[in-house]
C-alpha cells in the first residue's frame, strides 16, 4: 500500500471517529434534553394536581359566625385577647370551664377582667366561645384572632368552653345541643370533619372536659352527634 493510500485511509478513520464523537454527543445532548423536559413536566404536573385537587385553608377572616351567637369580643389586652392571627383552623377545641353554676357571660366577664392584671403572677387565658348553661352561646374572640385556651394548639384551633351545673362537668342538655350545632356549623364552614372536634385532654392530658374524660363512651356518643349534625347542614 502506497503511502498516499495509507493516508487516505487515515483520514477516513479520523472522519469516521469524530462523527461517531459528534454522534455520540448528541445522543448526551438528547438524554439530557430529555432529563430536563421530564422534570419540568413532572414539577408541572405536581402545581398543577395542587391547584386543582388540594383544598386551600379557609381563610378564618371570611368566616361568620351563626346569627344565634351574642357577640361580646373582649378588649384587646396581652392577657385574653393578644391580638395574634389565626391564619388557619385544623381543629375545634372542646373545653369546661371548671367552675360549676358559673354562667356564660361570667365567664367572658372573667376573661375581660384579666386585661387589668399587674405584677409577675398574671394569667393568660380565653375562649373563643363560651356556652351557657340554657344554651346560650357568647363570642369572646373573633375566629380569625387566637385565643389562650389550648396550648400549643392555640395557632390553629378555635376553643369552646362549656359550663356546667356541678363537678362532674357534665353538661345539660341544652348545654350540649348547642355546642353540638356549634361544632358541627364550625366544622361545615373551615371544611374539617367530625374528628377534628377534640377535647383539651387530647391536646396536654388535662381533665378538661371532665366528663368527657372520665366517661369515654359519652364522648364518642358526642362526636357521632357532631357527625350527624354536620350531615345534616352539610
Amino acid at each position: 500500500m502506497s503511502n498516499g493510500e495509507k493516508e487516505r485511509q487515515l483520514r477516513r478513520e479520523l472522519r469516521r471517529i469524530e462523527r461517531k464523537k459528534q454522534e455520540r454527543i448528541r445522543q448526551l445532548l438528547m438524554s439530557g434534553l430529555l432529563c430536563v423536559s421530564t422534570l419540568i413536566i413532572f414539577a408541572a404536573g405536581i402545581v398543577l394536581y395542587k391547584m386543582i385537587f388540594q383544598k386551600k385553608p379557609v381563610d378564618p377572616a371570611t368566616v361568620q359566625v351563626p346569627e344565634y351567637v351574642d357577640v361580646r369580643l373582649l378588649t384587646p389586652n396581652e392577657y385574653s385577647r393578644p391580638e395574634l392571627p389565626l391564619e388557619e383552623v385544623k381543629g375545634i377545641v372542646v373545653h369546661y370551664v371548671g367552675n360549676p353554676c358559673s354562667t356564660a357571660l361570667e365567664n367572658r366577664n372573667y376573661f375581660e377582667s384579666l386585661k387589668d392584671q399587674k405584677g409577675s403572677d398574671a394569667t393568660s387565658v380565653s375562649s373563643h366561645f363560651v356556652i351557657g348553661m340554657e344554651g346560650e352561646v357568647i363570642q369572646c374572640i373573633p375566629l380569625y384572632e387566637v385565643a389562650y385556651a389550648s396550648n400549643h394548639r392555640n395557632s390553629d384551633t378555635i376553643s369552646i368552653e362549656c359550663c356546667h351545673p356541678d363537678t362532674t362537668g357534665k353538661f345539660y342538655d341544652s348545654t350540649y345541643t348547642s355546642v353540638v350545632n356549634l361544632c358541627a356549623y364550625l366544622c361545615r364552614e373551615f371544611e374539617l370533619e367530625a374528628e377534628a372536634v377534640i377535647r383539651h385532654y387530647d391536646v396536654t392530658g388535662k381533665a378538661c372536659p371532665k366528663y368527657f374524660v372520665d366517661y369515654e363512651d359519652e364522648w364518642e356518643r358526642f362526636q357521632k352527634d357532631v357527625a350527624a349534625a354536620l350531615e345534616v347542614i352539610k
